[in-house]
């Protein structure tokens, strides 16, 4: 299927590495430029020449995005070199562990590494996206919804995420331009390799996660997720906003008892 954003511009935040590398490489098979808006200037500069032998196009911005100056910058420089942006996809962030003994001070530094970036570059990039009657996609998590624990700041910040996708998505729809969210739950990145490889028994800790995933039992991963965000950005989509979709292989929402046990039958009894 051909998605149709040949010549499209896409800003990723994050895409260096783990799911945002995915959603950049995806974007860029399908034609599209991407502005890689990122911390790490190896990673980025790195992934920039790598396409740049390709005869491709993934320009990066180095970027502290808990700066709004910073995420200021970065959308004018898309606009200075591309004059254009079609997609935005909000995707940097981190699960900080910042509980509810860390304090207030950070509580809010957390909502700054995973909340206050969201907007500032949906609010710098609104004008723009207008213009093209373009999209906005922002990387959630299930932990808004199930929790975690010892992760206040984190899970704060992406059922926030969830909330201002429908209030952008409301805000924007007279002008044309969609917004929706994708949550992972367990998707297989480096970073959670290496979280499992930290433990005593990798192989088996895996193997426990696995369990609770109810199609497949397996992680996620990058490449499925990436494909969902794709999908959203391209006109395929048309019709499509406001918007929550879970790429988990059900993990979020359906019964455990039902995937996770011996009880696999429960509820089907003859009445």
């Amino acid at each position: 299927m051909d998605l149709q954003l040949n010549g499209k511009v896409a800003v990723v935040t994050g895409g260096s590495k783990g799911i945002g590398l995915g959603i950049v490489r995806a974007l860029i098979d399908e034609g599209a430029k991407v502005v890689n808006v990122n911390r790490s200037a190896e990673d980025g500069q790195r992934l920039q020449q790598e396409y740049a032998a390709e005869g491709k196009v993934c320009r990066f911005v180095q970027a502290d995005l808990t700066s709004v100056d910073r995420c200021r910058e970065a959308v004018q420089c898309a606009l200075d070199e591309f004059g254009r942006i079609d997609i935005l996809v909000n995707n940097a962030g981190v699960n900080d562990g910042v509980g509810i003994d860390d304090g207030p001070g950070a509580f809010l530094n957390s909502l700054q590494k995973n909340l206050i970036h969201y907007y500032a570059m949906v609010h710098y990039a609104a004008d723009a996206l207008r213009a093209h009657k373009g999209c906005i996609i922002n990387i959630g998590s299930k932990v808004c919804d199930t929790g975690q624990g010892g992760t206040s700041g984190y899970a704060a910040s992406k059922g926030a995420i969830n909330g201002l996708t429908r209030e952008w998505a409301v805000d924007l729809a007279p002008q044309g331009v969609r917004v929706n969210a994708v949550l992972p739950a367990e998707t297989w990145t480096p970073l959670y390799e290496r979280c499992l490889a930290a433990m005593p028994d990798p192989v088996g800790a895996r193997q426990d996660i696995e369990r609770l995933i109810p199609l497949g039992q397996r992680f996620t991963t990058i490449e499925e997720m990436a494909a969902m965000v794709v999908f959203l950005a391209s006109p395929r989509s048309s019709h499509t906003t406001g918007q929550i979709i879970y790429v988990d292989g059900g993990y979020t929402h359906l019964d455990r008892k039902c995937t996770a046990s011996s009880v696999s039958n429960f509820g089907s009894a003859e009445t």
